[in-house]
């Protein structure tokens, strides 16, 4: 009876002890957010220099500089399809200090072809705020007997079956694009992995190859015509071609293979810290030089969201992509 009464009154101290300390813990967070950032913030970027995950977090860098009054130093830590960087930021500290500028692949993709992550990406990681849409482009070799994209369409289901087409790697965004093409078009074409979107792009420059979705680094090529652009992979027309039609315009309906590109935090990361931070890269996204980078890089700006609606939009991204992948049976190099 002794010890029984013991432990309940053990039980009680303890439930007020965490409830005095519930205040505690709460006013602390919104203390940090308001003083964030206090000392320089570490920006690791997933990919190596001068991809487009890097211009991007660059980019990014110096939009924030002027608005923090902190340095915010770029850190490249690539590998395992940007593993290895969300794996570094995933184990820091969850103060705002050190955060995260991926594409959203690394939710969307990841999980469903490498058969073993550095990081469980929903668990281990907090969505703070989007940066970019990357757009995956239609680009065919000029030689290929087609005058448009509907054309284009009408070419591929006839000719189903004796095509090609490049990718920037088994796994890869472009990758899954072409794969969700033929399973929403019903035709097959053979695909032929590259390391990278550069030496699939130098194949369809030089027709090897006959048509690829590609993240934008072809759109500086469009004018030597070796290349043409015929649609746009992803849900709404873009900025810099408003011409150009989305396959989803032209009958490939539901048709969407792009990625958000964004911040990310450390899980455990204070709710109150994570709103500041988002606050402040959607006013980051005002400046001019920012926005100019993203458009270059054949990417859209992101409208501006919640950090619960980031993270809404990525898990409707892997609704998008995980089943291709899983359908198609595809895995990561």
């Amino acid at each position: 009876m002794y010890c029984e009464a013991a432990n309940k009154s053990l039980s009680r101290r303890l439930a007020l002890g965490l409830l005095l300390l519930s205040p505690l813990a709460a006013a602390t967070a919104e203390e940090s957010a308001t003083s964030w950032p206090g000392k320089p913030v570490r920006l690791v970027v997933n990919f190596a220099p001068g991809g487009a995950v890097d211009v991007v977090g660059r980019a990014v860098s110096a939009a924030l500089l002027p608005r923090v009054g902190q340095p915010v130093v770029v850190e490249n830590r690539a590998g395992a399809g940007g593993g290895i960087g969300a794996e570094n930021v995933a184990k820091s500290a969850p103060d705002g200090y050190t955060l995260l500028v991926s594409a959203g692949t690394l939710f969307s993709i990841g999980p469903f072809v490498y058969d073993k992550m550095p990081v469980d990406p929903f668990k281990d990681l907090v969505p703070v705020a989007p940066v970019s849409r990357g757009i995956q482009y239609l680009l065919v070799r000029s030689s290929l007997p087609v005058k448009d994209a509907r054309e284009f369409l009408d070419y591929v289901k006839k000719n189903s079956g004796a095509m090609t087409y490049g990718s920037a790697g088994n796994g890869s965004g472009p990758h899954l694009a072409g794969e969700m093409f033929k399973a929403k078009t019903g035709t097959s074409a053979l695909h032929v992995p590259y390391k990278g979107a550069a030496p699939a792009l130098q194949d369809l420059l030089a027709g090897r190859l006959d048509y690829v979705f590609d993240p934008g680094i072809g759109l500086s090529q469009l004018a030597g015509g070796k290349i043409r652009l015929l649609a746009i992979g992803g849900d709404k027309r873009v900025s810099r071609f408003p011409d150009v039609p989305t396959l989803d315009e032209l009958g490939v309906k539901d048709f969407n293979a792009e990625s958000l590109f964004g911040v990310f935090a450390p899980a455990g990361t204070p709710a109150a810290l994570v709103k500041k931070i988002n606050a402040e890269i959607g006013k980051a996204l005002e400046n001019e030089s920012l926005r100019s980078a993203i458009l270059a890089n054949g990417a859209e700006v992101a409208a501006p969201m919640s950090a619960e609606s980031f993270l809404k939009a990525l898990r409707q991204e892997a609704g998008r992509f995980g089943p291709i992948a899983k359908e198609r049976g595809i895995r990561a190099d």
